[in-house]
């Protein structure tokens, strides 16, 4: 369980200390673990943190999210609590938010860092403000993006793409979250939020749910790149036999 000081949480969870002050405050959010004068967090507090960003995203307000938060631990032990919560609060990658300045980027994308690309980054969660910066969610996800438009792909296509590729993901992510959740969490259309006995099982089920999602797509894209790329090159080969013309031949 990894331990965090508050810059680190919000760091990781995207959201900023003075909001993880604010759910405190609400009672939304447990006080952290004392080690001296070190506040400490833990991927307990992480996954509690996530949820009620998620439901204030979903229009709650903080007293139906503390009311409904109430619901959840009622009955259960701090035990069962936690273990579920650290079980959904385990990091689904090794990537971590990236600080980068807008020098940073202008370097990157030259004159095609517009304030309209922009925009369209953060609303797509593809930047965050810090400051008088930025926070990269993932920066392999932009390291894609720099490659494309060092390619010649236009950054407002590629931040586009990011777009739609983020929305594909999640849709096939979500199905197969949803076949879990129909035969495994929730067979019987029931409450499948677990207490006593059951915690450890469903725990575990939640640490071993991610690595089987990130899995599966990266098979799959790794199998429809083998498939597209050669089909491109066909395709581009098919043209040009069409048209009367031949490639150059290199000399042994």
């Amino acid at each position: 369980m990894a331990d965090y000081r508050i810059d680190d949480l919000a760091r990781v969870s995207g959201t900023t200390v003075r909001n993880i002050r604010v759910y405190q405050d609400r009672g939304l959010l447990p006080p952290p673990i004392r080690r001296g004068r070190t506040a400490i967090y833990t991927d307990a507090h992480l996954s509690r943190l996530r949820l009620v960003t998620n439901m204030l995203g979903r229009g709650y307000a903080f007293a139906q999210i503390a009311e409904m938060l109430a619901a959840w631990e009622a009955g259960r032990s701090l035990a069962d609590v936690l273990g579920l919560e650290e079980a959904m609060g385990v990091p689904w990658s090794s990537e971590l938010p990236t600080p980068i300045t807008v020098r940073e980027l202008r370097r990157m994308f030259g004159n095609q860092l517009t304030p309209s690309n922009t925009r369209k980054a953060l609303e797509l969660g593809l930047l965050r403000r810090q400051g008088m910066g930025f926070v990269v969610p993932s920066p392999q996800l932009l390291e894609a993006g720099y490659e494309l438009v060092k390619l010649g792909v236009p950054l407002d296509e590629v931040i586009e793409l990011a777009g739609v590729l983020q929305r594909e993901v999640d849709h096939v992510a979500g199905l197969m979250v949803g076949l879990v959740r129909q035969y495994v969490l929730d067979p019987k259309g029931e409450d499948w939020l677990p207490s006593g006995d059951e915690v450890p099982y469903y725990a575990d089920v939640l640490r071993r749910l991610p690595p089987v999602v990130i899995s599966a797509l990266t098979a799959a894209v790794a199998r429809s790149t083998a498939r597209v790329i050669p089909d491109m090159v066909g395709d581009r080969l098919e043209a040009l036999i069409k048209s009367g013309k031949s490639t150059p031949s290199n000399p042994i």
